[in-house]
């Protein structure tokens, strides 16, 4: 569907260029954006590659487990039917941290091999469980301390100050996990109140 959005706009785009005589300004901007997507590409990929590097530094010297250790209260609380000792808790809760600490790219594994655990939990059925709900509003909500890709992307744009941003961006994604987490918790309730 999104593909057809994208494709419905670039055409219109370039009609809307045709019409006011700009269709050579347009073939500029498409040629000067591929290169500075491929610019940015490669400056992500290197901040990427060491943000993951340091995940996986993180699980091997245990503060991983220790991490999920603390947060398991928190898990519990959000996921009240889950099994206590499953392997889905340390795939959650290494979202959580890696969402965290503003690595998108680094939570999205661990968010992927959560939600098949969650499935395989709802007896791999189509229909998403409340437990996999909750995980994708509070993944999506996205608390975090550090974002880490809008500092890059600000410092690959020539921000005098790209960690500017952190304020701003704790108190929206503060906002953001707080409603997220109350409608997660609302919505089980009415769907528990409905089965009973």
């Amino acid at each position: 569907m999104l593909s057809y959005l994208w494709g419905f706009m670039i055409i219109i785009g370039i009609i809307v260029s045709l019409f006011n005589g700009n269709i050579g300004e347009v073939g500029n901007a498409a040629i000067n954006s591929s290169k500075e997507a491929v610019t940015l590409c490669i400056a992500m990929v290197g901040i990427m590659a060491m943000w993951t590097g340091m995940m996986q530094i993180a699980k091997k010297s245990g503060l991983v487990a220790s991490f999920t250790k603390t947060l398991r209260p928190v898990i519990a609380l959000l996921f009240p039917d889950l099994p206590k000792n499953h392997i889905v808790n340390e795939y959650i809760a290494s979202n959580m941290i890696a969402n965290i600490l503003g690595l998108g790219w680094a939570a999205t594994p661990m968010g992927l091999m959560a939600m098949r655990e969650l499935k395989k939990l709802n007896n791999n059925s189509d229909l998403a469980s409340c437990d996999m709900c909750t995980f994708l509003i509070v993944n999506i909500s996205s608390l975090q301390l550090i974002p880490v890709n809008i500092i890059a992307y600000r410092s690959q744009y020539g921000s005098v100050n790209p960690a500017d941003i952190i304020m701003a961006g704790i108190v929206a994604t503060c906002i953001s996990t707080i409603a997220g987490v109350i409608f997660a918790t609302v919505a089980r309730k009415i769907v528990n109140h409905k089965r009973k």
